[in-house]
């Protein structure tokens, strides 16, 4: 695509669209060539003013999968879920966490009871498929 407009909205309503390429009027005319040949080729290009609002833009927008995979569940749950994903026991847990042993069982008792799972293995696998541990 080949336009004067460089705002946010139009960038990734082209993308929608299935633009491979988005270059600015201003370009130079070595670069628009360059596009061209690339997107004919089959890559995608985006002018490098462009390149960089999207890639910040897809930084600042990542989704937190772990926070949202279990909403239920405290931050320190979910820290003490990835650990039972990796197969921490609770000792390890306390050790890993500096908490004690009877706090760590507590929030393992808890992390099942809220996933609503009969037991570590089975919160383990649900951990592991939302990409925790």
């Amino acid at each position: 695509m080949l336009t004067m407009f460089d705002d946010d909205q139009s960038i990734f309503a082209a993308m929608r669209a299935g633009a491979r390429g988005y270059v600015l009027k201003g370009a130079k005319h070595d670069e628009m060539l360059r596009a061209i040949r690339a997107v004919a080729s089959g890559e995608a290009i985006f002018s490098p003013g462009i390149a960089e609002r999207m890639i910040t833009f897809f930084h600042t927008m990542r989704p937190e999968v772990k926070n949202e995979a279990f909403p239920g569940l405290t931050e320190r749950e979910r820290e003490v879920l990835a650990l039972i994903a990796q197969d921490y026991k609770n000792a390890d847990i306390a050790a890993e966490l500096v908490i004690s042993p009877k706090t760590a069982r507590n929030h393992v008792s808890n992390i099942l009871n809220k996933l609503q799972v009969a037991d570590r293995a089975e919160a383990a696998e649900r951990a592991r498929e939302a990409g925790l541990g």
